[in-house]
């Protein structure tokens, strides 16, 4: 059995992310206090208890979700005994990439933390309110060449990519509202459901690179080791070891495509993966991964009982 561990992207993060955590381990608190101090703020006390609107705020919402993950791995280590390394890959999606780094000792947890403050104020900076828009496209006839299709009609009038090719059935398009606008038309056309998305920012498109600009700057000093465990970038779609080709990949992410569909099925086919754990916050990677890997298992830890019941079966 291959196992792979996959840390959650933004759109996971909810009211009381972790509080079960840290009232049931004093691991995962150390986390959140850890955390708390490289930030100057009380992230947890947010977490915990809202407002949901500050919650949600790009800014906040990278660094929490990221914390719920630490502290998952964190119990796991020191409660139960079960290492990273018992993983053959991790992965993250979008932001969740930060926290699978952190997860494989690459980046301390605070770094981490403040590369995430830092990548969702730069994101939010990029672009004005309201000038972009991102779209998730659905249904059974919706796949990436629908996808490129719809954002190849947007793009007649202004930017507009494929940002997140999450799985069949679910594609995310970002760019100019006005493009973003075209694409959902002509996606409709195709026979796509298009669900514009209540995001601040049109992510991992090209209005991003201000964006890259001010993340390739602050990656450029930070600590960034080999990862313990062999990460599959979003942007390759493929393990990668090298700490240098990681720090070039994480500013190339910032405005480029998730190749989420693409990592998952590399690592269900080519990686011999058999079982997907989904670490941290809600269980929207485990949904993918039943529609992408039908034939492997897939399980989220989002409870201390989920995370004793995943223990007690890698023991046995």
């Amino acid at each position: 059995m291959t196992l792979a561990l996959l840390f959650p992207g933004q759109g996971s993060q909810a009211v009381g992310m972790g509080a079960a955590l840290a009232d049931a381990f004093g691991s995962a608190r150390d986390v959140f206090a850890e955390i708390d101090q490289a930030l100057g703020q009380d992230l947890s006390g947010l977490m915990r208890n809202g407002p949901e609107d500050q919650l949600t705020l790009t800014e906040n919402a990278q660094p929490a979700l990221m914390a719920v993950s630490l502290a998952v791995i964190r119990v796991l280590e020191k409660d139960f005994g079960v290492s990273v390394t018992k993983a053959g890959f991790v992965a993250g999606h979008s932001l969740g990439e930060y926290s699978a780094l952190a997860g494989a000792g690459a980046l301390s947890i605070a770094d981490t933390a403040k590369l995430l403050k830092l990548r969702g104020q730069a994101m939010q900076r990029a672009v004005p309110v309201g000038q972009g828009a991102m779209a998730s496209l659905i249904g059974p006839k919706t796949d990436l060449a629908l996808a490129e299709a719809a954002a190849a009609a947007g793009a007649e009038v202004g930017v507009c990519v494929v940002a997140n090719d999450n799985n069949n059935g679910n594609v995310v398009i970002s760019g100019e509202k006005a493009a973003v606008d075209r694409a959902i038309e002509k996606a409709k056309e195709l026979g796509a459901r298009a669900i514009p998305l209540n995001v601040s920012a049109p992510f991992h498109c090209p209005l991003m690179q201000p964006a890259a600009d001010e993340m390739a700057t602050a990656l450029a000093t930070a600590a960034l080791l080999a990862p313990a465990v062999p990460v599959v970038a979003n942007v390759t779609a493929r393990p990668e070891t090298d700490a240098d080709t990681i720090r070039r990949l994480l500013v190339e992410q910032v405005t480029g495509r998730v190749r989420w569909r693409e990592s998952m099925e590399w690592m269900a086919t080519e990686g011999g993966v058999t079982r997907f754990v989904e670490i941290g916050s809600g269980k929207v990677l485990t949904g993918m991964a039943k529609r992408i890997a039908p034939d492997a298992e897939s399980l989220a830890l989002n409870s201390p009982e989920d995370i004793e019941a995943f223990a007690k079966s890698l023991a046995h």
